[in-house]
């Protein structure tokens, strides 16, 4: 199976909510990312996608970061559920920080849950580590955030 990561399209605003409700007990409503495509310029919006060999296209994961002068902050990521596991979170993720990178940024950061395991893992990887902790952060069930920032990023780690 082949995979395109490309700059999200406002068609595809009913099939990434789909995956925002699929990967988060907080989703973000349509609107929202309707707004990062037409009005936030410095939202930098991706998706990632794949079509099966009968030719039924499918967004597998998806991406939004905002650009804050030198400075990225990562407001989402999600990877369907029958998608993951196979590093294309990974993937998008290299190829958003390259993108962000060659714009001039040199550092990101997010919030993860503190029991988001996996996504901490995956980060990790990529040199991110905990600056520091948003007690109460996720409205849900009131679950802590662990703010993570990659420092220094350069083209050639990535």
């Amino acid at each position: 199976m082949e995979f395109n990561i490309r700059p999200m399209r406002l068609e595809d605003l009913p099939r990434v909510r789909e995956l925002e409700e699929l990967s988060f007990s907080l989703p973000w409503p349509e609107r929202s990312f309707r707004y990062e495509l037409t009005e936030n310029k410095a939202a930098r919006c991706w998706v990632m996608d794949t079509t099966d060999p009968v030719g039924n296209a499918s967004l597998v994961a998806m991406l939004v970061l905002w650009k804050i002068v030198d400075e990225a902050h990562i407001g989402t990521i999600a990877v369907h559920p029958g998608f993951r596991r196979q590093g294309l979170g990974g993937g998008l993720l290299t190829h958003v920080l390259l993108a962000a990178a060659h714009e001039g940024i040199r550092s990101a950061y997010l919030e993860v849950r503190r029991s988001n395991l996996a996504a901490i893992q995956l980060y990790s990887k990529f040199g991110f580590e905990v600056a520091g902790v948003r007690k109460n952060y996720y409205q849900d069930n009131g679950e802590d955030a662990l703010l993570l920032t990659l420092e220094n990023l350069d083209l050639e780690l990535l």
